[in-house]
Parts: C-alpha cells; sequence; structure tokens
C-alpha cells in the first residue's frame, strides 16, 4: 500500500474534498508544489489553476478547479483554504 497524507480542501462556503491522497499538486505563485507525504511545514500562497490530487484508490487523478488561496501543509495534513 502506497503511504498517504489527508487533504482537506474548503471555501467559505463548503468542504470541496477530504480524504487521502498520495500526492497533492498545487499552481504556486513561483511555480507548480508537488506535495508528498512526510513533506517538511509549509504555509504558502496559491495562485488560480487546477489541484491535482492522486487518491490511493484510483487510477486517474482528481482535478480541482481553485481561484487562489492559501496552501498549509503539516506533518499529517494538507490544507487549502481557497
Amino acid at each position: 500500500m502506497a503511504m498517504t497524507i489527508h487533504v482537506d480542501i474548503v471555501s467559505a462556503e463548503a468542504s470541496i474534498y477530504s480524504g487521502l491522497a498520495e500526492f497533492l499538486i498545487a499552481p504556486g505563485e513561483a511555480g507548480e508544489l508537488g506535495i508528498y507525504p512526510h513533506h517538511a511545514p509549509l504555509i504558502t500562497r496559491i495562485k488560480p489553476g487546477s489541484l491535482r490530487i492522486k487518491a490511493p484508490d484510483r487510477e486517474q487523478e482528481d482535478l480541482i478547479y481553485v481561484s487562489g488561496g492559501i496552501l498549509e501543509v503539516q506533518p499529517g495534513v494538507i490544507t487549502v483554504l481557497s
């Protein structure tokens, strides 16, 4: 089984995504950010674009469009506020 990390994507109105992921790719201000389990803690702004999430039980990546926001990486969870 692949290593996973919990991902929460939330907006002001609702929770958009909550679940385990093998990785998340986000549109950072200086380029794409690839976040895998055990990534160093991080807080950064993200620009408008697609978040790519690889769930452990799926072949295809999930794409979620965001209009910008904040990405926070902690040891056990990735949170995107959009």
